[in-house]
């Protein structure tokens, strides 16, 4: 992958337009980088010491394991997406991180992050706007899980995984490669296994969305978005400043 090009530089380029300086030390917090195969954890809950990642290629999940064996899947990373950065100065990882696929990352420890703050604020800044974003997709997670029922809460999440998407230059919003199987996607989204084939059916039937052979293609990406409410503000993909 072109290094000026990669899934996390083309996020932050987004937010905040980066210098030299910057875009080297990116390059720099981007090595060495790591091979994992899918489904294998990346991090567990309770790790400690930990440590976080850059998903430089590849799709993980962040998720916490109930005493039932049970899982609730908090979200869904993506190229350019961080995993644990959130959690990095706690003392112990409070949730896991599973591989979806085969992924590429590159690891960060607290010292490389206290580098960056150091030496390249305007980076620093950037990375503090991505862990924002993270947190703003989670509380609307809560919103939709809580609040909207399945249906407009499937849509919602399919439209939101394509913006993520689109920024980072993979898909165009409307028609995107998902290779996440329909057990996650249920845990992602607080239902059945079983729930989420005949919401995804009645999505389909209504002419809004088809998910199938691991590619998303929203029929009618506006009445999508009217049925859901939903709106772009939270993900803060406006231009530069």
């Amino acid at each position: 992958m072109d290094e000026t090009h990669d899934a996390l530089t083309r996020k932050l380029q987004a937010f905040k337009g980066l210098g030299p300086e910057d875009l080297a030390m990116l390059r720099e917090l981007q090595k060495p980088r790591s091979l994992i195969e899918a489904g294998k954890e990346v991090v567990y809950e309770g790790q400690y010491p930990h440590a976080a990642y850059i998903l430089r290629e590849g799709w993980a999940c962040a998720y916490k394991r109930l005493r039932d064996g049970s899982r609730q899947i908090i979200d869904i990373q993506i190229p350019g997406d961080f995993l644990g950065l959130r959690s990095l100065l706690l003392r112990a990882s409070d949730h896991s991180f599973l591989t979806i696929t085969d992924v590429e990352v590159a690891r960060l420890d607290r010292q490389r992050m206290l580098e960056v703050f150091r030496r390249t604020p305007r980076l620093a800044v950037g990375l503090m706007w991505a862990a924002s974003r993270d947190e703003a997709m989670v509380v609307e997670h809560l919103v939709s899980i809580g609040r909207r029922d399945a249906f407009e809460r499937t849509a919602h999440f399919l439209l939101e995984l394509g913006e993520r998407l689109k920024l980072v230059g993979i898909g165009d919003g409307s028609t995107y490669p998902c290779p996440i199987s329909q057990s996650i996607l249920a845990d992602a989204l607080g239902m059945t296994a079983i729930h989420i084939n005949r919401v995804l059916r009645q999505l389909r039937e209504a002419k809004i969305v088809v998910f199938r052979d691991g590619v998303v293609e929203f029929q009618d990406i506006k009445r999508a978005a009217d049925v859901t409410g939903f709106e772009m503000a939270y993900l803060d993909q406006g231009p530069a400043t």
